[in-house]
């Protein structure tokens, strides 16, 4: 029996927060859980895009619950600040989707220095999951969802010499590396989780 998004359970009284929710997949997530009856929160970079997609989800779900908030994971420091705003005003999180991210770029870099997929796909999510990770808890049955893509069979391991690919960049090549490294941070964070007895569980999608 094919499952469809008709299939999620009633999401009512329960907070999600999806990353990238002004559009693609993320956007269409977002979509599902806040028909579904959940309060989502829409973490975007770009919050001109993210209240347009606001508004596409309010139109075929008019008493769709909502809330922007502006998430740059290219920065560490924005990210955090995003990251305690919403724990702050969220006690308990019931979803987190990490979904957010940069595909097949020239090498540029982020605030902090980091090669940019890298940075954004992967350490920005890292942060921002470690600084909602007690929130999560505090719902008792958080799952925390990280989006990986069928390119982490072409990434590599981090060259510790060559941290931020200053040699031999590839654009699909730094893609296929921060994909490899959200499946592996998807699943180690889940073994942590279950060997400390959390309540929380990672998965990859």
């Amino acid at each position: 029996m094919a499952w469809s998004t008709n299939d999620i359970p009633d999401q009512t009284n329960r907070v999600a927060v999806v990353t990238g929710a002004n559009g693609g997949l993320g956007l269409e997530t977002a979509r599902a859980l806040a028909g579904a009856g959940a309060h989502v929160v829409m973490a975007a970079r770009n919050q001109d895009k993210a209240n347009a997609a606001a508004a596409e989800i309010r139109a075929s779900h008019p008493e769709a619950s909502l809330e922007i908030v502006a998430l740059d994971l290219g920065s560490q420091a924005q990210t955090r600040e995003a990251a305690e705003a919403i724990a702050a005003d969220h006690p308990e999180i019931d979803v987190l989707v990490n979904n957010a991210g940069v595909m097949g770029i020239p090498r540029t870099l982020t605030a902090d220095g980091h090669e940019m997929q890298f940075g954004v796909n992967h350490l920005g999510h890292w942060t921002f999951t470690a600084r909602l990770l007690p929130a999560l808890e505090a719902s008792g049955a958080a799952r925390i969802v990280t989006v990986t893509s069928t390119a982490h069979h072409i990434g590599r391991a981090v060259d510790p010499d060559d941290i931020e690919m200053e040699k031999g960049y590839g654009d699909w090549k730094a893609y296929g590396r921060s994909k490899l490294a959200n499946w592996h941070f998807g699943i180690g964070l889940n073994r942590v989780l279950e060997a400390e007895g959390w309540s929380a569980e990672s998965l990859i999608a």
